[in-house]
């Protein structure tokens, strides 16, 4: 066995609310490459940012053999900070700066980053990103701010490199270099991920799952397998003590009719006084304890066999899956809903917006969010108040509901917690907060702008929303790098956005 790199003991972690994330989980990640799986709301964003030391435990102990670099799921939340903050270069550039004013104290501060802008430009410049530091987040596109953010561990190369979600936003190149760097990464690489090509890369599987982590080997397919064959097997073992229940209720009642028969029979000799008193006495006391005592057997073993059926039961998982339901728009065929550029959407069309990273389709989709001020669900999903409850913050789009009919909308979302503030949710509860708003709001839309809507979902979600888009009756505008989901909601109208908007042929296989 290796050394772990990566030790948790009793880690408990809870919001400053109260609100529990992890329970004394007892977890090591080894060498190599290391996939952690699990649903939304499972808590592994929280476990990579206590892993780094960006949140602090509860309880518990986090201990690591290196340094530790985090690539989080919000890089391109913060507009504001500059590229050189994003890549974690930002304080050595300054100590740089400073040793060159002539302060030699912040040599120090320097380390070994003597290079780092040379060697930071130059890896920008492989991964075909402006090599402009002190440009801001807000100016890059989502699949460029991760991109940026990849190129920083790149250039740093720590001993633990923890990645959240690295697939959003990126395009088929940019996807591309990112596997190209997961293969070759000469340290510990643990992947937060949905992304099943990802996935395929790693050497391992960890399953988060009801707070304990499960580690499984080979890549993602093979933990599938692992996992369909295991359920085939528990759902085996359900029907087959779903049949000892039945087998041993009807054993009682069986029992029961013959027990009882027993006793009246001896009642009626000792009525009739067939026999002498004494024997008869005794005969009746008998049958009674007999009864008794066959009665409690077979009740033992109806309760024996109900607990059975349900340890069966619980390996069966029966995951709370998100319900998407739209609003019932119905848009007739002929009424124009968006018009832009000379572009018209009419009816329940729907419209897959093709493009490379920066190529500019987030910049035209905040060009229609006007239109529909609340029907916009954005690749930065930063359209929440981070400091108010999520509760508040989908009532600011429909307040004519009530708090009880926004609780029960959330609900169908697996979001529970509506008093905490969005600013603590996972990137998967933030999408589902931030999808909840958009389908809650009053009135109901007749077109929906989705800026790359599976960042961030789980497998399930993912399938649940495909379902419900394809079902809508009103008119969709999509943005995605994920062809077979443009295709599963059935776009059959394709724009591109390289060189200026303008209609394209279906795309191939992708």
């Amino acid at each position: 066995m290796s050394t772990p790199a990566i030790v948790c003991s009793g880690l408990s972690f809870d919001w400053p609310d109260g609100t529990p994330v992890l329970r004394d989980l007892d977890v090591a990640f080894g060498p190599g490459r290391t996939g952690l799986v699990g649903a939304n709301g499972s808590g592994k964003s929280t476990l990579l940012r206590l892993l780094a030391g960006r949140l602090v435990p509860t309880r518990g102990t986090v201990g690591t053999t290196g340094d530790v670099a985090l690539l989080p799921q919000d890089v391109a939340l913060d507009p504001e900070r500059s590229v050189a903050e994003l890549l974690g270069i930002a304080e050595q550039r300054a100590a740089l700066c400073a040793v060159e004013a002539g302060d030699a104290s912040a040599v120090a501060a320097v380390g070994d980053g003597w290079d780092v802008e040379e060697r930071t430009v130059a890896e920008l410049t492989r991964l075909g990103l402006p090599a402009d530091l002190d440009r801001p987040v807000g100016a890059l596109s989502g699949g460029e701010a991760v991109l940026t953010a990849l190129a920083g561990l790149l250039v740093r190369r720590p001993a633990i490199a923890l990645l959240d979600e690295p697939t959003n936003n990126l395009d088929r190149r940019a996807r591309a270099l990112l596997h190209a760097a997961v293969t070759t990464w000469p340290g510990v690489l643990l992947v937060v991920s949905h992304d099943r090509e990802l996935l395929e890369l790693v050497d391992g599987i960890a399953e988060l799952r009801d707070g304990a982590v499960r580690h499984f080997g080979g890549p993602f397919s093979q933990y599938e397998a692992r996992i369909a064959a295991e359920q085939d097997t528990a759902r085996r073992l359900v029907r087959v003590a779903e049949a000892g229940v039945r087998r041993e209720r009807r054993q009682l009642v069986e029992a029961r009719v013959a027990l009882d028969r027993r006793v009246r029979y001896a009642n009626t000799d000792h009525a009739n006084k067939r026999r002498p008193k004494v024997i008869m006495n005794a005969r009746r006391r008998e049958a009674q304890v007999s009864a008794g005592k066959h009665r409690i057997l077979h009740e033992v073993r109806v309760g024996a066999a109900h607990r059975e059926l349900r340890d069966a039961e619980a390996a069966v998982r029966d995951d709370d899956r998100i319900r998407v339901d739209l609003p019932g728009t119905a848009v007739p065929a002929g009424r124009t809903v968006l018009e832009v550029d000379g572009h018209v959407v009419r009816g329940p069309e729907r419209i897959g917006v093709l493009g490379a990273n920066g190529s500019g389709k987030t910049t035209l989709l905040r060009r229609l969010a006007p239109a529909v001020p609340h029907a916009h669900l954005p690749q930065r999903l930063d359209v929440l108040d981070d400091d108010a409850p999520v509760l508040d913050n989908v009532r600011a789009a429909a307040p004519a509901l009530t708090p009880q009919r926004v609780r029960a909308g959330l609900a169908r979302f697996r979001v529970h917690e509506v008093d905490r503030p969005a600013g603590t949710l996972s990137g998967g509860e933030r999408f589902r907060v931030v999808l909840a708003r958009l389908l809650l709001a009053d009135p109901p839309p007749q077109l929906v702008v989705l800026d790359e809507p599976t960042n961030n979902l789980d497998f399930d979600s993912g399938d649940r929303l495909a379902e419900a888009l394809a079902a809508f009756r009103g008119a969709l505008v999509v943005a995605s790098h994920d062809l077979p989901f443009l295709r599963r909601i059935g776009c059959t109208r394709w724009w591109s956005v390289d060189g200026g908007l303008h209609e394209v042929p279906e795309p191939g296989p992708g």
